[in-house]
């Protein structure tokens, strides 16, 4: 164990960590085992894994079938390039499962190692999109504040929270951010955005992008007609309307893509995570027929845009397996039940802390907001680190779980495996309740010192 967290300190630059606090400190845990919902580390200690890891655990940990399809394939054909018009079954019949599962009007699909590639995907598509057609002066990108679309130079730029630009800059120019409902409501956010538009001149604006729930921003779950009002606003400047279900796809909502909730259809629609459960790096951009349609039509020579793993055979083919489990399963209805059960945990929760503000879930997507005045809505001041206290609580209760304080809020987000059972969730909600109420005993005495 010593050797490992020192070779790790030595070796490995882990993504979206302090480095100074890892070379200090060392690896928080090391992983070992996984299955079902529970992660076990080298020490043996056994933990629930509320985040699905990185929103993308679906099916959960330990699932010999997508071991099995993945050995099959490679035994067969471990991997062979897509470029130049070569192909391969399980690449064809993967978009096609894809294509029958996402909305009627999108039925194409661009293949990529992940998420931000997906995006990064979706940007260079849209702006083909309009080039082709004569106006290649739309090429501006408007998503929200708050929104968290990966970290490629694309992604990185349309993300909408300030931290990921401090590291490198904006990596590209073209990209505006327009306030959330979450901020100032769904009227106030339309009109932000028909701002926006405007002051970027609609003329240069290709597409608007957004999460159907913000994951990464805190799970901000949008009112009910926001996506129709959104897609009205798209078609009267002629803008594609471009939907980011990276964590929101694959049953995730309780729906099979988010957008769903809100019946509208977008032009273009990037996935990855759940798509594979994360047991192999996959991802890929579904197009709608009206883009789809302009591409065959007006793109001619080369599409000078592809990744080396796009279409993956044995990607694909653990894609089909992780997908038919999803089906067979029921695991997007499990996710809907599974997903009123927290609600109503979270409510219990809020009643007996005095600390819980806003709570909210959609399918398995959950967020309960920590807060000094639930009354007001006040929060608290940044320095008393409230959500990592609790973050922490929960971790040595045995549940990891993942805060979200931008914009100086106290979030625990929420993203347990699709397989999760009613009493899972309750013994879950229990561990939460003692985690909440121990920091606000805590707090409450630091707060009686400070006054």
């Amino acid at each position: 164990m010593n050797e490992l967290i020192e070779l790790d300190k030595k070796h490995f630059i882990h993504p979206t960590t302090s480095i100074q606090a890892q070379q200090a400190e060392g690896a928080k845990m090391i992983v070992e085992k996984g299955e079902g919902i529970y992660l076990t580390d080298t020490e043996g200690k056994v933990y629930v894994d509320a985040m699905s890891s990185l929103w993308n655990v679906n099916i959960g940990h330990g699932r010999k079938e997508l071991a099995e399809a993945a050995k099959e394939q490679m035994e067969q054909l471990a991997f062979s390039s897509t470029f130049s018009s070569f192909s391969n079954e399980p690449a064809i019949r993967l978009a096609k499962k894809i294509a029958d599962l996402a909305p009627p009007s999108l039925n194409a699909v661009f293949f990529t190692s992940g998420g931000s590639e997906s995006n990064d995907s979706a940007i260079k598509l849209v702006r083909h999109y309009w080039k082709i057609q004569g106006q290649a002066e739309r090429t501006k990108i408007i998503s929200l504040k708050r929104g968290y679309h990966g970290v490629t130079a694309g992604a990185t730029s349309a993300t909408g929270i300030p931290q990921f630009w401090d590291m490198a800059g904006h990596m590209l120019t073209g990209f505006a951010h327009a306030k959330t409902p979450y901020e100032i409501g769904t009227s106030a956010s339309i009109q932000s955005i028909r701002e926006v538009i405007e002051a970027e001149g609609p003329e240069t604006v290709a597409a608007f992008l957004a999460e159907p729930v913000q994951g990464a921003g805190g799970v901000l779950i949008p009112p009910t007609d926001y996506f129709k009002e959104i897609r009205q606003l798209c078609d009267e400047y002629g803008i594609l309307f471009m939907a980011d279900e990276v964590i929101t796809g694959f049953g995730r909502t309780g729906k099979m893509f988010g957008i769903e909730h809100w019946e509208v259809e977008p032009d273009l629609l990037s996935f990855a995570k759940g798509v594979t459960s994360g047991y192999f790096p996959l991802g890929g951009v579904i197009v709608g027929d009206k883009v789809h349609e302009v591409l065959k039509a007006q793109s001619s020579g080369v599409l000078f845009h592809g990744f080396t793993y796009s279409g993956h055979p044995t990607g694909a083919a653990v894609a089909l397996k992780n997908i038919e489990i999803i089906e067979n399963e029921g695991l997007v209805d499990n996710a809907r039940q599974r997903g009123e059960e927290l609600l109503k945990g979270f409510a219990s929760i809020k009643e007996e802390a005095e600390i819980v503000g806003d709570i909210r879930t959609l399918g398995l997507l959950g967020a309960l907001e920590l807060v000094q005045d639930p009354k007001t809505n006040k929060r608290f001041s940044p320095e008393l680190k409230v959500a990592p206290r609790v973050i922490e609580a929960l971790h040595e209760r045995g549940v990891i779980c993942r805060a979200v304080t931008y914009d100086s809020t106290d979030i625990i987000c929420f993203a347990p495996p699709l397989v999760m059972s009613k009493e899972q969730v309750e013994a879950m909600i229990e561990t939460l309740r003692e985690a909440v109420l121990a920091v606000q005993q805590e707090l409450e005495s630091q707060l009686a010192k400070l006054s």
